[in-house]
């Protein structure tokens, strides 16, 4: 494969209500069938009106700048000091929305496309039945990465071509079977026409020429197929919000049972992970005991007792009001060590017969 990544200038200054279509085809009267044209989201932005007025400098504008980013955000991810990662309406995670405030006037902000998908397929729509050009479109745009310095461009819309190159089932030179592997090929071609189009030289277009062999008949699915399932994702927040959900949750513990016996090895990982904390004398232990266990179970008509394992705790004796309320937090330390092991539980009184002061049901 031979790839060329060509520059389109002369595209000019980019207002609302623009012909984004007519100022590419007549920068670029050399576009092929089968190129693919890497536009930056920002001049789609300002052709589609996706623009607000702000103060020019001063307190004003970042009040007004902060309510333009709450509009724009479903989901704060994490925020330290002034930087705001979030999740935008699409589902992208990014600074700031994608709010942008350069190249462009001073009172205004630049907000991302409402649907750069869409924002592609028209443009590629309008290339095609006006100029007779058949292309495969990417909008664009800058985000950071996590764990790595340094900014890229990826893919925020696409049509034309699949967004995802699927290597799965494919066999390697070593005959491995390939069974993860796929590539985000449009990030990766928005990144190479960020190489010649730059933040400074005012040349939002480029073109990536011999990738492709041609084009989709349909627009395709889109790059909205890059944005990660929630379910999927395991590092949903910041350390910092993942501490502060953690301790919410703690503090409104889900209750139990979870309908199966729970594994008797994580019930001994959550005992060992608060056993360093626990007072002097609180003893936490499981119940193998089945006439116990059937005493525990009588106290809430109903409970499942095939469903249940039960966890007694002893505080120090003689009992103080100071040994139950240390006791007790013991105890939640537990709860909330059970509920990190994915298994919900319920506090109990103590079985009759027995010198347990409570119990716990999972």
């Amino acid at each position: 494969m031979r790839l060329e990544i060509l520059p389109v200038p002369g595209i000019g200054h980019v207002s609302e209500g623009d012909d984004l279509a007519a100022m590419i085809a007549g920068a670029a009267p050399w576009l092929r069938d089968g190129d693919v044209l890497v536009v930056t989201s920002k001049i789609v932005s300002k052709a589609e009106g996706r623009l607000v007025d702000v103060p020019a400098d001063g307190p004003e504008r970042l009040a007004a700048r902060d309510e333009v980013l709450a509009a724009e955000t479903t989901r704060v991810v994490a925020t330290r000091g002034a930087t705001r990662i979030v999740q935008t309406r699409h589902g992208f995670v990014m600074a700031s929305a994608g709010i942008d405030a350069s190249n462009v006037d001073k009172t205004r902000l630049v907000l991302l496309p409402e649907d750069p998908d869409a924002s592609a397929r028209a443009l590629r729509a309008d290339l095609r039945e006006r100029f007779g050009v058949d292309v495969a479109v990417i909008v664009s745009d800058t985000m950071g990465r996590p764990w790595r310095n340094g900014l890229t461009d990826v893919a925020l819309g696409v049509a034309g071509m699949d967004a995802i190159r699927d290597h799965r089932g494919e066999i390697d030179p070593y005959g491995n079977e390939l069974e993860l592997t796929q590539m985000a090929v449009v990030d990766e071609l928005a990144a190479a026409g960020e190489l010649i189009k730059g933040k400074c030289d005012q040349v939002p277009v480029a073109v990536v020429r011999g990738y492709l062999r041609a084009t989709r008949p349909d627009d395709g699915p889109g790059a909205r197929v890059l944005v990660r399932d929630a379910e999927l994702d395991l590092f949903s927040f910041g350390t910092a919000e993942a501490r502060a959900a953690g301790l919410n949750a703690a503090a409104t513990l889900p209750e139990g049972p979870v309908g199966v016996r729970p594994d008797p090895e994580a019930v001994t990982r959550a005992i060992a992970a608060v056993s360093r904390a626990v007072a002097p004398g609180t003893v936490f232990a499981l119940v193998a005991d089945e006439g116990v266990r059937a005493a525990l179970v009588d106290t809430v008509p109903g409970w499942p007792a095939e469903a249940t394992t039960l966890v007694l705790g002893s505080p120090a004796t003689p009992v103080e009001p100071f040994d139950l309320v240390r006791f007790g937090a013991d105890v939640h330390r537990l709860r909330t060590a059970l509920a990190a092991e994915g298994f919900p539980s319920v506090l109990l009184p103590p079985p009759p017969g027995t010198t347990a002061v409570a119990a716990l049901a999972l």
